[in-house]
């Protein structure tokens, strides 16, 4: 099996772009593969605990910690979560924070790279 590292750039609210990441992590890891999941810009507000769920709306909560109980090495831009008012007390146990030099790291060392969103 290979390694895919995900950089997701999208916004939590209005893109399927979020979504869409999520959804490829997960069905990489259960067929198999390692998969890095990196989160910056606007996503980064996502690792977020205590989420509500509201019909319309993007929350990932439940759907990160899925991803982390399956292996996937979930991290965050630590600098644009703070940005966004995210501090680790409020963060999702098991993502890890870090600055760009993990997100360049894993694309070293994958297979495969998917840089989802951004302008």
């Amino acid at each position: 099996m290979g390694t895919l590292t995900i950089g997701c750039f999208a916004s939590l609210i209005g893109s399927t772009n979020y979504d869409f990441a999520i959804k490829l992590a997960e069905a990489a890891a259960s067929k198999g593969h390692k998969v890095n999941l990196w989160f910056s810009g606007n996503a980064s507000g996502s690792p977020t605990k205590g989420q509500k769920h509201l019909k319309d709306y993007s929350t990932a909560e439940k759907y990160l910690r899925a991803l982390l109980e399956k292996g996937v090495e979930v991290c965050t831009c630590e600098a644009c979560s703070l940005a966004r008012g995210v501090t680790k007390d409020r963060a999702i146990e098991g993502v890890q924070w870090n600055a760009m030099h993990w997100y360049l790291a894993k694309i070293f060392e994958s297979d495969r790279v998917l840089h989802i969103g951004g302008e």
